[in-house]
């Protein structure tokens, strides 16, 4: 079970960090490692110039250091060109804000995960028609609980991650409506913590994230046990 898609279905957390120095990076995600996280998104900061180099350089040094480990792949991807430096440098996955039918295809073609931002029910379905194998709902704080619910009703086979305003809070609340998986990188990669190189607090952070996810889960396999025994005791059968 070492693809993105799997890792995401089966620990429910992306983690991302944007317009931190790479040696910091490189540590930071050794951190997270340690925490339980799986799957690592290194972003493009399209404020610099340099942003293809600079972060094709992040993603090269994490999958080195990491590639055996966690799924790396790159986040804020808006052009074809990032793709293919993204994939060059040994990303397995592309997610992007937007969702880009260029930016989809070539993701696919080079044979990596495409997980493409959408919001409403028309672009959500557009994405997965598109190609995208998970859709990132964005922003997810701007949109309500019940929102995400009623998204589900017609549409359930369209796996979703949300991010933008997830945190160990609010994490319980995104996944029984529904959603797959769920990406943060603020909540982990506090900014006072990466300035201050406190390893230690970041991965406390991110043990916090995989913690509560797991508690989730731990309840659900209880509830749903309870349910199918319930069932069983009415109709005299067996579990």
């Amino acid at each position: 079970m070492n693809s993105v898609i799997d890792r995401l279905n089966r620990d429910r957390l992306m983690v991302l960090a944007r317009g931190v120095e790479k040696d910091v990076l490189v540590k930071a995600v050794g951190a997270i490692a340690d925490a339980g996280v799986t799957v690592f998104e290194s972003t493009f900061d399209h404020r610099r110039e340099d942003c293809i180099a600079e972060n094709s350089a992040k993603i090269a040094a994490l999958v080195a250091a990491y590639g055996e480990r966690m799924s790396i792949g790159a986040g804020t991807v808006l052009t074809v060109e990032e793709v293919r430096a993204a994939h060059d440098a040994g990303a397995t996955f592309i997610v992007s804000p937007d969702t880009d039918p260029d930016v989809i295809a070539e993701t696919k073609r080079l044979g990596m995960a495409s997980l493409p931002g959408a919001m409403t029910p028309s672009e959500i379905k557009r994405a997965y028609a598109l190609g995208a194998d998970i859709v990132k709902l964005f922003p997810a704080d701007d949109l309500d609980y019940h929102y995400i619910q009623n998204l589900k009703g017609p549409l359930p086979h369209i796996p979703l991650m949300a991010t933008g305003g997830v945190n160990p809070q609010t994490i319980p609340e995104f996944l029984s409506r529904g959603i797959m998986a769920v990406g943060t990188g603020i909540t982990i990669f506090r900014p006072d913590l990466v300035a201050a190189e406190d390893y230690e607090g970041i991965k406390a952070l991110a043990k916090a994230h995989v913690e509560v996810i797991s508690c989730h889960k731990e309840r659900k396999e209880h509830k749903d046990f309870a349910s199918s025994a319930s069932f069983a005791a009415k109709n005299g059968l067996e579990v």
